[in-house]
């Protein structure tokens, strides 16, 4: 089946971890959800389990999504967390998924998602993407996919080498270059330039951009979001996928949005715009309402493309809702 990119004239439509605003993310039901509801891009992060099986897993960690605690119990590091590294695919598919949860008191980080604990399971990318395809071709409305490759610094230094068994992944469904309808996403400007020249990946690479106090690389993302800096990421990637707050922000409630020149200045040297992540339960700070949030992203900004928890309430904004 082809995974050509298909003719797209509005901004683009991502499903933040597939539906996860309705169920658990990073499942195969949320992934069908997002799908139905008529989103362009379903994302996939991945991370390695102990036998090198490339799995779509958001963490390094499993306590907070899954009852490893329940089932694993002696397999915690002395840090207390439990990390999909130290698991076989075959023990992480035991585990059952549930939705988010705080740390420490286990209550939920969204009170009203969904909080049924069912059957859901950690799923290998191999097998996301032939679920993918598999929907593509019963439904005739293809999605794409837009996937991200984990800390892979940190897998590193674990031992794995994250980036390669990824690409590998991809091009046994057939995402090879850049006329396929996928976006490859990183927060690690050396990987993605490794990526890129190393491991010659022609796919479209986007260079995620958040705050150096998350500690998610070390490249300074404030340089980064500088005109030097955008034209310096034009070389390698294809995009930027910033945090919202770096292109709007409400001083106060009722005020006006307040735009940074960040999309502007990307668009000057070549590079689309997706930022994450808009949630109608947690929504900017200050910001009235989801219409007033993506009329300001969308309308004022001039975003290429959104990631989004909720992708009907995204797309029906856009008039696009199936």
């Amino acid at each position: 089946m082809s995974t050509a990119i298909p003719n797209r004239k509005s901004p683009i439509v991502i499903a933040h971890r597939g539906a996860s605003g309705y169920l658990p993310e990073h499942t195969l039901v949320a992934k069908a959800y997002a799908h139905a509801a008529g989103a362009d891009y379903l994302e996939q992060d991945v991370v390695l389990t102990r036998d090198d099986v490339p799995v779509v897993f958001h963490d390094l960690v499993l306590q907070e999504v899954t009852d490893v605690a329940h089932r694993f119990p002696d397999r915690c590091r002395d840090d207390g967390q439990w990390y999909v590294v130290d698991l076989d695919f075959a023990e992480l598919q035991t585990l059952r998924v549930h939705e988010r949860v705080l740390p420490v008191t286990g209550a939920p980080v969204y009170a009203g998602r969904f909080h049924e604990r069912l059957d859901l399971r950690i799923r290998s990318l191999a097998e996301e993407l032939s679920f993918i395809r598999g929907l593509n071709a019963a439904t005739g409305r293809h999605a794409g996919i837009y996937t991200e490759v984990k800390s892979p610094a940190w897998h590193r230094a674990e031992g794995k080498d994250l980036s390669p068994l990824v690409l590998a992944t991809l091009a046994e469904y057939g995402y090879v270059g850049p006329e396929d309808d996928v976006w490859l996403q990183c927060f690690d400007a050396k990987e993605l330039l490794r990526i890129k020249h190393k491991l010659h990946c022609r796919l479209k690479l986007v260079q995620l951009i958040g705050e150096n106090d998350w500690l998610e690389s070390d490249n300074d993302y404030g340089a980064m979001r500088t005109q030097e800096g955008l034209a310096e990421v034009a070389r390698y990637a294809q995009g930027i996928g910033p945090w919202i707050p770096h292109i709007v922000t409400w001083p106060s409630p009722g005020a006006d949005p307040v735009c940074s020149s960040l999309v502007e200045d990307a668009h000057a040297v070549g590079l689309d715009v997706h930022p994450y992540t808009f949630r109608c339960d947690d929504l900017p700070e200050h910001s009235a309402d989801a219409e007033s949030a993506h009329r300001a992203l969308f309308d004022v900004a001039g975003i290429d493309g959104l990631f989004t928890d909720f992708s009907d309430v995204t797309l029906q904004f856009l008039g696009r809702r199936p």
